[in-house]
Order: C-alpha cells, then structure tokens, then sequence
C-alpha cells in the first residue's frame, strides 16, 4: 500500500483526493491496523491502471460526468434514485471486506448512472455510443433493473424476514458467460439471451446470488418501435437455489 495511504487504512491515495470526497465510508474502516486491510488494487479494473472502479458494480468510484473530447452534444448528469435497497456491507471476489460505498452520495438505495456516466462508461467499454440515444437507451436501462428487483423480490417471498428485507449488495454483467438454461433453450428453437447478469443480494447478512437472462421480448403492435424485453430470473444452481426453484415449481 502506498505510503501516502491514511492512517486509517483507506484504500484512496487522499494526496490526489480531497479527504472530503473520499468514497470510502471512513466510519466504517476497521480500527485496527492489524485488521485486515482491502487493497487499492481491488478497486482497480483489468488493463486500466488509470480509473477507480468499484468491483459491486464495475462502475467508476468518481463518476464520470465530464463530456468526452469528441463529444458533440450536452449529455445530463442528472441521476435517478432507485427502489434498490443498498446493502451496508461490501462484498469482495477475495477473502477481503472492503467497506466502500457503492456510490458518492450516503444513500441507502442505489443511483442510476446519469446520461453523461452511461455514455462514458460505453466509450470506455469501446462501445460507439450515439449522444441522442441516450435519451431513451437510460430511462430503459433504469426500468428494466426495476424489473429485475421485482422479480427478485418474488422469489424472496419465500424467505420473508423480520431484518428489512433483502438489498442488494453488489452485481456483475455477464453477456459472454452463457448460461445451461439459455443454451438448452436454443436448442429447441428458443432465441439466446442478449445479455446476463448475476445479481448478489444480502438477506440478513447471508449473500445469495440471481442469475438474471435478458431477452428480446414479442413486439408491440401498437407501437413496433417500443422496445420489450423478457427477464429470466432465478436462483444461482446452489443447493438452496435448486431447492427454491423447487418450491416454486410445484408452489409448495
């Protein structure tokens, strides 16, 4: 770790950061120095040493709401609160807890990207973003994550708590990671999946994995340039996740 890093143990190099606008909930860094401390490179994507990311959900730790050198129309950085309950707790692919917030704002729901964020997250992504589709391409991204929340939340019925309910803790796009349902379906004439994603929710502190498939749904004929979509969402092939599929199967 760099020796510049705070006492604290925050994973931010604060001699680039302002200390006040840090990402890191410092409230709850451990208090300890022999705790066992998150390193900054966990923040950092594959093969760009140069932006802050945070791995619950592969976006920028600093959102990026500058227009880019070749960008020729003004985007919004204005964002969207979710319904998403935001789990309290961050949740690494390594033996570490790292205690950073999902976003800049003490919020406890999730934030949408803005328009600018989502075009700039696109162009690092080597995608070829259009300025005037953003306008439609958000407000859809944002309405089918809704659906996906509520389609989780069907499937969370059946482990009703009294802790509040599940949040989700962190997510993750799969779109080259087919699953064995999307390819068993293809091979009986269904179409495959656009895209995946698998979705971590914390219920009472347990971390329990969806898998969600995105796929085009039937046009509308009363208006064929609306779009639709189809959301295959369910437990991850665990034994509870076998067992829950199960129950809902035979709606027992």
């Amino acid at each position: 770790m760099a020796s510049n890093t705070p006492s604290s143990g925050c994973p931010v190099d604060h001699s680039n950061v302002e200390a006040s606008k840090c990402p890191i909930d410092h409230t709850k860094m451990p208090k300890s120095s022999t705790d066992h401390q998150p390193s900054l490179q966990a923040f950092m994507p594959k093969g760009n040493q140069n932006v802050l990311v945070n791995p619950s959900n592969n976006m920028p730790v600093f959102p990026e709401q500058t227009a880019s050198n070749t960008q020729q129309q003004q985007l919004s950085t204005q964002r969207t609160v979710s319904s998403i309950p935001k789990a309290d707790r961050y949740e690494s692919a390594g033996p570490s807890e790292c205690p950073a917030l999902h976003d800049q704002a003490h919020s406890d729901k999730w934030i949408y990207p803005s328009e600018q964020m989502f075009f700039n997250a696109m162009k690092r992504k080597n995608w070829n973003p259009q300025e005037q589709d953003m306008k439609t391409v958000v407000p859809i991204h944002n309405i089918v994550n809704e659906q996906c929340w509520k389609h989780i939340l069907e499937w969370e019925k059946m482990h009703e708590n009294q802790c509040g309910g599940p949040k989700l803790l962190r997510f993750e796009g799969k779109a080259k990671d087919m699953t064995v349902k999307a390819r068993l379906r293809s091979l009986v004439g269904y179409q495959l999946p656009f895209d995946r994603h698998d979705w971590t929710i914390d219920r009472c502190g347990k971390s329990v994995r969806y898998i969600i498939d995105f796929y085009e749904g039937k046009a509308n004929t009363n208006d064929p340039s609306k779009p639709s979509f189809f959301l295959d969402v369910r437990p991850a092939v665990t034994m509870e996740g076998v067992w829950d599929r199960t129950r809902r199967f035979f709606g027992f």
